[in-house]
Parts: C-alpha cells; sequence; structure tokens
C-alpha cells in the first residue's frame, strides 16, 4: 500500500467509520484501496507533468540554476501533491 492509499484510509476510518468497515468486513478495502493509490498516483503524475511544461522548467534550468529548479519543483510538487488531496484523498 503506497501514500496515498494509507492516507485514504486513515481519512476513512476517522470520517467515514460505516463506509471504512463495510469495505472491510466484506474484503473489498485493499482493492479499493488499490484502486485510490493507482488513481491518485496517475493524477499526480500528470499534474506533475503538465505544471512542468507549463511553468517551463527544463532541465536546462536544471543545469544552469539547480537551487532554483529545485524551488519550482518543489513548489511543483506540493501543487499537485494538494490537488490530488482534495479530488480524490480526502472526497
Amino acid at each position: 500500500m503506497g501514500v496515498w492509499a494509507m492516507r485514504h484510509k486513515r481519512y476513512l476510518k476517522q470520517n467515514h467509520k460505516v463506509r471504512y468497515y463495510n469495505l472491510l468486513t466484506s474484503g473489498k478495502l485493499n482493492s479499493y484501496l488499490a484502486d485510490i493509490e493507482e488513481q491518485a498516483q496517475n493524477l499526480f503524475s500528470r499534474l506533475v507533468k503538465d505544471l512542468v511544461e507549463k511553468e517551463n522548467v527544463t532541465e536546462k534550468l536544471k543545469s544552469d540554476n539547480p537551487m532554483l529548479w529545485v524551488q519550482k519543483m518543489n513548489n511543483i510538487r506540493n501543487r499537485a501533491t494538494e490537488i490530488v488531496n482534495e479530488q480524490v484523498i480526502y472526497r
């Protein structure tokens, strides 16, 4: 189980107990969480790729100004994480 699935599992357990226990007792929890993990990872990867292209964060920038590249990539990853959390994890 990946980070996204664990985060969603914790959310379900704390905020949607009936749904969590229904999935758990029916034996569908693991496959449900695997699907959430896949959806979240795909969305995160697509968002990062799109934002990198949109903001022109290139390998040239990485070699010319590594600190700026790291700053921009961290910013992009943080924004993508927030979007995934909102759209997939905490819904």
